[in-house]
């Protein structure tokens, strides 16, 4: 079966999205299907990083396309590198052949619209796998006026994406909700998590204490916020609650990854003088189990209007280390849903954006407490979540949508 997966980001960029295709990628190859990616020739979060235009790794044929790079300071920035991707990869899909499968992410925006076009042009079943979901993203952070002209014409290029979509993946049921309150049929939701990197991610003592050497971090306790900084996981508590226990001897506050909001992390510390506020960019798979092992407690945070907008999938690698973790949301959300089947409440901690006081309190009794060893019962639930259980899921269906047992529906109204 001839398979394209279509998304901004690819190997050997390093966000999350790129993370999860292509292990997607690589276990649609293992299963003996033929593979080709499409995605941006730069890096998501560093422009300035460069791939090769066309590559064959691992089996799998890869074309990238040209962007501008100009970043994500501005909206007209995104907007540009978002509309030259549109451009060029319309150009790269019209060249090639036919596809029995299309799956589509979700950057830039709406580009499942982009796959659903070329499968009705030319044939073939389109999954659309849903890591966030536009134009409601942009709604709810301010970027889009609802009912506005942008903000009608998205919606309406959604709508029809989905509806002939054979499947429609989403990552948890508040994600569900929503497709359905769209009109999406039950019967064509498939509900699964992104996994965690069981293949990369393990608790590795030796990597954690190289780790901390190399920062600066061996005596401390480490509350570490790791992955995608945006405005979808508001950080404003988090860092109210650091600059009020700055002369707190042992806490240090770790922000690892990219992203707008990574930078004004940086600020905030450097403005008000705060070294125990520390910064470092995306690490690369290989040293993925020594950076997130190098912390006492991890930080996970949803932003409240993003519910089933967004998925907080870096909780799936903290569960598989069993460290604890302290999670920033409302009381109807993902993290509370596995906060909820973790009967050690010492390793699933929950908090509320604005409770700045409740925050510095958890945060000095974990510091107090110290580093807990890892949970079995953590990697028990870890184990749900991994991607030797659902990766083969998420293939099944997608064989399934090429083979046409997963028939498209009929236009939402």
């Amino acid at each position: 079966m001839r398979i394209l997966l279509l998304n901004q980001c690819f190997y050997p960029d390093h966000v999350s999205s790129a993370q999860h295709l292509t292990d997607l990628a690589l276990g649609l190859a293992e299963a003996g299907h033929e593979v080709v990616a499409v995605s941006s020739s730069r890096g998501y979060d560093n422009p300035e990083r460069r791939f090769p235009v066309h590559e064959t790794w691992s089996g799998i044929e890869i074309h990238r396309i040209w962007t501008p790079g100009l970043g994500k300071k501005t909206r007209w920035r995104r907007f540009v590198d978002f509309a030259t991707f549109w451009i060029n990869a319309t150009l790269t899909l019209l060249k090639l052949p036919r596809f029995d499968v299309t799956v589509c992410l979700t950057s830039p925006p709406l580009i499942s619209s982009l796959g659903t076009l070329m499968a009705f042009l030319k044939g073939g079943a389109v999954v659309p796998w849903v890591m966030d979901l536009n134009p409601d993203e942009a709604v709810v952070a301010g970027w889009l006026k609802a009912g506005a002209l942008p903000e009608r014409f998205m919606t309406i290029l959604q709508k029809w994406s989905f509806h002939r979509a054979a499947r429609i993946v989403a990552l948890d049921r508040f994600m569900a909700e929503r497709l359905r309150a769209k009109g999406v049929p039950e019967d064509v939701i498939h509900v699964d998590a992104p996994w965690s990197h069981d293949d990369a991610v393990r608790w590795d003592v030796a990597g954690r204490e190289a780790f901390r050497a190399e920062h600066g971090l061996k005596d401390k306790f480490v509350v570490m916020y790791s992955g995608n900084h945006s405005p979808c996981h508001p950080l404003d508590t988090v860092l109210e609650a650091a600059e009020k226990l700055a002369s707190h001897q042992t806490l240090h506050f770790l922000f690892v990854g990219g992203g707008s909001e990574h930078g004004k992390v940086k600020a905030f510390a450097a403005a008000r003088g705060l070294s125990h506020i520390s910064c470092l960019p995306y690490q690369p798979k290989d040293q993925l189990s020594a950076s997130l092992s190098s912390a006492d407690l991890h930080l996970v945070v949803m932003g409240s209007p993003y519910v089933g907008i967004v998925h907080p999938c870096k909780i799936y690698n903290i569960l598989a280390l069993g460290l604890p973790f302290l999670g920033l949301g409302p009381e109807r959300c993902h993290l509370a849903d596995l906060a909820a089947v973790l009967p050690d409440k010492r390793y699933a901690r929950l908090g509320r954006h604005g409770d700045v006081a409740g925050l510095v309190a958890v945060l000095q009794e974990s510091a107090e407490t110290g580093a807990l060893p890892p949970s079995e019962e953590s990697r028990r639930v870890a184990e749900e979540f991994s991607q030797t259980r659902l990766r083969p899921r998420l293939i099944d269906v997608i064989a399934a949508a090429g083979q046409g047992t997963c028939a498209g529906w009929t236009l939402i109204s």
